[in-house]
């Protein structure tokens, strides 16, 4: 726990740690979690933190109530494996790319593709979303927050 592998770096730190060097070094970044993400945190805080720090998306089994919909107004993608059991393929130094965002609309599905450090070959993984049209404006414009200050500009 609290020991992630720093790509850039290529050195083990703190999620905190290597999520500023990460934004110091403009590299987008997301998280890979297991069941009931969100618990028991400063729900509010745990959403707004990985926004300014660059992060892109939260990735998991499931989430704890209402923490998606906290992250889903600061901008961030909340998704969830489709089979659950994907979870265990990714490797600490693959690299994750979100694709279908040039489509994203409610009811359709998000695929990762998983490039895997070892050299084998990229493979697609399927992730669930529960966007509205409104929230999808969210995530367009950074946050709800954002969208708000554009609608009354």
């Amino acid at each position: 726990a609290n020991n992630i592998l720093n790509q850039y770096t290529n050195e083990y730190g703190t999620v905190p740690d290597v999520a500023h060097n990460y934004k110091k070094n403009n590299i987008k970044w997301v998280v890979i979690g297991d069941d009931n993400y969100g618990e028991g945190s400063s729900r509010e805080h745990a959403a707004l933190e990985p926004r300014h720090l660059g992060g892109v998306a939260v990735i998991v089994k499931s989430f704890a109530r209402i923490h998606e919909t906290n992250l889903k107004k600061q901008g961030l993608l909340p998704l969830t494996f489709n089979n659950p059991e994907d979870y265990n393929l990714i490797q600490p130094r693959d690299k994750v790319s979100i694709i279908g965002l040039t489509q994203f609309t409610p009811n359709t599905k998000l695929h990762l593709l998983i490039t895997p450090d070892n050299g084998n070959e990229s493979y697609t993984i399927n992730v669930n979303h529960t966007f509205n049209q409104d929230q999808i404006e969210w995530f367009k414009a950074g946050s709800a927050l954002n969208k708000m200050n554009q609608d009354n500009a």
